[in-house]
């Protein structure tokens, strides 16, 4: 199961350094870069929003990538052990990336 950091301080799902879905899709189809990537789930936090839910980061952890040109795409499943989702301060998923994407050789 992967480890997922995210500093996506702007998202909805994001708590302490870590995102509280059980699923993500990392989104770039024909991405050769990790700034062609984004986080598909990426919610604006508002102000407002949220506020009495209870956030704890999610163990079990489920990475769906459609970057079928990074090396860790494994049948549209992220196969990396350690996956970095960046973004801070993004207001849209295309301001969010896969920091982990290595382009095939």
């Amino acid at each position: 199961m992967p480890v997922l950091d995210c500093s996506v301080n702007t998202c909805v799902h994001y708590a302490d350094n870590c995102c509280c879905r059980r699923e993500i899709l990392v989104e770039g189809t024909h991405a050769h870069t990790d700034n062609e990537t984004c986080c598909g789930n990426f919610d604006e936090r508002r102000e407002g929003c949220c506020e009495n839910s209870v956030r704890e980061a999610n163990t079990q952890l489920s990475v769906g990538c459609e970057a079928i040109n990074c090396v860790f795409n494994a049948d549209r499943k992220c196969s990396a052990e350690h996956i970095g989702i960046a973004g801070p301060n993004a207001k849209m998923a295309d301001q969010t990336m896969c920091a982990s994407f290595q382009a095939r050789g």
